[in-house]
């Protein structure tokens, strides 16, 4: 095979070191040369005017945790730099150490054998961290509500029996006083709500109040809140400071995209740091609902399909998509809910659920490759999609007549 790239190089990053390989062809002669180098900052500049030296042209490494991050900035000034996933790239069996895996990483960079994967720019790369950061204190903060509630239950005080939101202003009010411990009485406490609470459930509300909390218990409780408060703070500053560094082709495509039903500015914000605003790293829709593994993958044998199934994923496109999807479907009469509810009747919730996350998908890639903003079809479209639909399944329905003898006729009305 004749190979696509002629000087190259294969970098297996590990903590401590890298182990670099330069595959070098003159006409037939091919030429591996190895070399190890630290991953300090001036060891890392060694590496850089090593493989300047001998006129490399494009350098492959394996994503390995962060490692390959430091490495990625001081080398992308000089060089094509590509990311492979390390679950692509692996070497045949008993063959494994740094030498040998920098080495084949280089000769699969010279027949051009990898699927490099999707590096965004510096800009959405801070983007992102912030975005995820904000995701995982908001799930510390759930969990720190979750506590609360846990320990309430276990003083068999019912608090979230009548109000719902038990860190809102009037159940926020009752835990303080129950963790303060200067007001023991029901009545008392259940004074303390507000506006509806008070004026409609507050017999029910005193009556939930009796429990027995302990010097402890009064103790986890105040501890519990000072966590919530302190997530909840930095989140607050975390989501500020999303704000103010939102560049300005991201703050124009989140408007585009929360006029999509079950988008919030937080999750359009989210989406654009996953997938960023230049589809232009897509060749189609259909290449960017792959890379978010939100359809079939192709699994077959022998002319037949072994599976189905999607596969895992990143961990913060996926969900965020399939969340916001569910959200979508409960918009009444919207063009997603309509797409999500044709699918439920013939593959369940579940399956269709996920097709109408991919559908939103689709619906993004092309709100941003366009630069427009999403609009919901108007009511003769809507009706024109009926009448199609409608076709298709008398269709089908004398597909299945056929198949069991029968034959379908008009009722005479």
């Amino acid at each position: 095979m004749d190979p696509l790239h002629k000087n190259c190089a294969g970098l297996d990053v590990h903590k401590r070191n890298i182990v670099a390989c330069v595959r070098t062809q003159r006409g037939a002669k091919v030429s591996n040369e190895v070399k190890t180098f630290g991953t300090n900052t001036d060891d890392l500049v060694d590496l850089f005017d090593w493989l300047a030296s001998l006129e490399v042209e494009e350098v492959v490494m394996e994503s390995t945790g962060v490692y390959w991050k430091p490495v990625w900035k001081v080398l992308e000034c000089g060089f094509k730099l590509h990311l492979a996933n390390a679950h692509e790239v692996k070497n045949v069996p008993g063959r494994k150490t740094d030498v040998k895996d920098a080495q084949w990483l280089a000769e699969l960079m010279a027949h051009g054998l990898l699927r490099p994967s999707y590096v965004p720019d510096l800009d959405q790369q801070e983007l992102r961290e912030l975005t995820r950061t904000a995701r995982m204190l908001a799930r510390e903060r759930a969990r720190y509500k979750q506590r609360i509630q846990k320990h309430l239950e276990a003083c068999n005080i019912k608090l979230g029996n009548v109000i719902s939101n038990v860190m809102g202003k009037s159940g926020r009010r009752i835990i303080e006083a129950l963790a303060d411990g200067k007001i023991i009485d029901p009545a008392e406490l259940a004074d303390l709500s507000e506006g509806s609470i008070y004026a409609n459930k507050w017999l029910a509300l005193a009556k939930s109040l009796k429990g027995t909390l302990r010097p402890h218990d009064r103790f986890m409780l105040a501890s519990e809140l000072r966590m919530y408060d302190a997530m909840q703070k930095e989140l607050d500053q975390i989501r500020a400071r999303i704000e103010e560094v939102l560049p300005r082709p991201f703050d124009e495509a989140v408007e585009w995209l929360v006029a999509i039903p079950g988008f919030s500015r937080e999750t359009a914000t989210e989406v654009l740091a996953q997938i960023g605003t230049d589809m232009s790293h897509f060749p189609s829709a259909d290449h960017l609902v792959s890379w978010a593994c939100l359809c079939p993958k192709a699994d077959s044998t022998a002319g037949k399909a072994r599976s189905t199934r999607t596969r895992k994923g990143s961990s913060w496109l996926k969900p965020i998509l399939i969340q916001t999807a569910w959200s979508a479907v409960r918009t009444k009469n919207s063009r997603l809910c309509r797409y999500f509810n044709g699918i439920k009747r013939r593959r369940g919730p579940k399956k269709a659920i996920v097709a109408t996350a991919a559908k939103l998908l689709r619906i993004i890639y092309a709100l941003l490759r366009d630069g427009v903003i999403y609009e919901e079809r108007v009511a003769s479209e809507d009706i024109k999609e009926q009448e199609r639909r409608q076709r298709r399944q008398l269709l089908r329905l004398h597909r299945q007549a056929k198949a069991l003898g029968y034959s379908l006729s008009p009722a005479v009305i």
